[in-house]
């Protein structure tokens, strides 16, 4: 298991297009959910008057979710097989928890896009496009589920996988792969299908367990977030500062050139601690503490960096957002912006577009977003941040808006290329 690699992937699609029972089909047939889990989801569907275990049972842990058969929130699960671990975020298909598809999806390299094979492609398979192409998920899996429903016929399923993927090619989604489903009967989930001998591509769970997974972020220009400052100020080590963090991308090593953001600063990195213990050289994603030759104002929210490729300072955001809260966003609203460890005053200056996902034009200048509204902004923060472009870097290029006044958060940002042009000028 030390020699397999990890898949990070989300779930999304519209309400009942069988989100839930395929994940809970694909943890069944790779023999991945135990006994008692197993036992209580019969129980349950017994309950419910149900003939058969109701799999999707196995990620709908709220009960909320349970007694209205529905999913609220977003669903992880761990497993494994012999091929390569799995962390899958399984997320609602309502559209006002579409905020929370944006959750599961930020941190996924592949995401499932359910499409019931009697509905076709509907507003919310759109969205869902929309926003895995914005968070630039690096693979697209669409499922048209409930073959079974359409006596497992080609053309539905070729109609379908042909309109999907012109959308997403529009949208900018590098890859797509368009697998026909029946997850309730288990039609090409994690075994072939009898039903379905016209399709000769892999199952659902093949394609997961050899998609490639690229992830690997260590050999990118170094970027550490600080998160806390450590100072014991004890005998033994009487003038020990470090610097704890993530280190989101890169490798950092002793002896390199670093500058801590945004004051600018440079220094040299005098020694790394990880896990107790002094290493010559981290990468991400490890945690660790950096120590630096010089003694100078590193506080959390400062971003230690590489010197060779250090991210652009910046006043002046352009950002596409998915607005995820009630409460519209508008021109003139003041927000708080948190990007990494660092949380800035910040206003929304102009709004100069909105995504309309029937045919992927711009609504010009629409004044506000309201909730689940795709929009470019424009924002002015009170102080200068080091911020990469998201196409860069999705740790480093994305923030989130925050209500002042009670911390709600407003919207996902995604820093356009335009900001790393940008440089500080005066106050707001």
């Amino acid at each position: 298991m030390t020699t397999i690699d990890t898949l990070r992937f989300a779930t999304a699609g519209s309400v009942d297009d069988g989100k839930s029972t395929l994940v809970g089909r694909l943890l069944h047939d790779s023999k991945s959910v135990l006994t008692d889990q197993l036992e209580a989801v019969e129980r349950a569907s017994v309950a419910r008057g149900q003939e058969g275990p109701d799999l999707a049972l196995l990620t709908d842990g709220l009960r909320a979710e349970r007694e209205q058969g529905i999913t609220i929130d977003v669903a992880y699960r761990y497993f494994a097989t012999p091929r390569r671990r799995f962390i899958l975020a399984d997320t609602p298909g309502h559209v006002q928890y579409t905020r929370n598809m944006v959750t599961g999806a930020s941190t996924a390299e592949l995401t499932v896009i359910l499409v019931d094979a009697r509905n076709g492609v509907v507003e919310q398979t759109r969205r869902h496009a929309a926003i895995a192409a914005l968070l630039r998920v690096p693979h697209v899996v669409l499922a048209v589920n409930k073959m079974d429903l359409v006596d497992y016929q080609e053309s539905v399923f070729a109609a379908i996988a042909e309109e999907f993927t012109a959308y997403a090619l529009e949208l900018g989604v590098p890859e797509i792969t368009a697998i026909p489903i029946s997850a309730l009967a288990g039609d090409n989930v994690v075994e072939p299908s009898a039903n379905m001998d016209w399709y000769g591509g892999p199952t659902f769970l093949e394609h997961l367990e050899t998609v490639p997974v690229a992830h690997d972020l260590s050999h990118c220009h170094a970027r550490l977030p600080v998160q806390y400052v450590i100072r014991p100020q004890t005998a033994e080590r009487p003038d020990y500062r470090g610097y704890a963090g993530q280190i989101v991308r890169g490798t950092l090593r002793v002896g390199e050139h670093v500058t801590v953001l945004p004051a600018g600063r440079t220094s040299t990195v005098k020694a790394i601690d990880g896990l107790g213990r002094a290493v010559g050289l981290a990468r991400a994603p490890q945690s660790v503490t950096i120590l630096l030759e010089d003694d100078i104002d590193v506080s959390r929210g400062d971003l230690i960096a590489s010197c060779d490729d250090a991210p652009p300072i910046t006043q002046d955001i352009e950002a596409t957002v998915c607005h995820v809260a009630d409460q519209p966003l508008a021109v003139g609203r003041r927000v708080l912006l948190k990007h990494t460890t660092r949380t800035v005053k910040a206003i929304v200056t102009d709004i100069p577009s909105r995504l309309v996902l029937d045919d992927l034009s711009r609504c010009p200048n629409p004044e506000q977003l309201v909730s689940n509204d795709i929009g470019y902004v424009k924002i002015r923060t009170a102080e200068p941040i080091a911020l990469d472009s998201y196409a860069d870097s999705r740790r480093t290029g994305s923030f989130i808006l925050i209500d002042p006044a009670d911390g709600t958060t407003l919207a996902a940002g995604m820093a356009n290329e335009q900001a790393s042009t940008r440089r500080p000028r005066g106050g707001m």
